[in-house]
């Protein structure tokens, strides 16, 4: 009976081990949806970072001169020079 016993355990074993790899945590569908996760959160931190440079150059240049300064005034609020004719054309 006691060597019947251990291969019996060792084929138990072996079968949790087996359904821990097809559905528990770390099973195969598991890390595949992690990683599908993974890919979308490295996406949207591309997206992001793309976001931050392009601030990151505008507050650079709003810092180094006036040109940026006026280019958002007169797209933002309508800033016309002194002598200067408003044209407006509508897309």
């Amino acid at each position: 009976m006691g060597n019947r016993l251990v291969p019996v355990i060792l084929l138990v074993l072996l079968g949790i081990v087996h359904a821990q790899l097809w559905f528990g945590r770390g099973s195969l569908p598991n890390v595949t949806q992690m990683q599908q996760k993974l890919d979308a959160q490295r996406l949207q931190n591309a997206q992001a970072q793309q976001a931050n440079d392009r601030l990151a150059a505008e507050v650079r240049d709003l810092k180094e001169g006036l040109e940026m300064v006026e280019e958002k005034a007169r797209m933002e609020l309508g800033m016309v020079k002194p002598n200067e004719i408003y044209v407006q054309i509508a897309r």
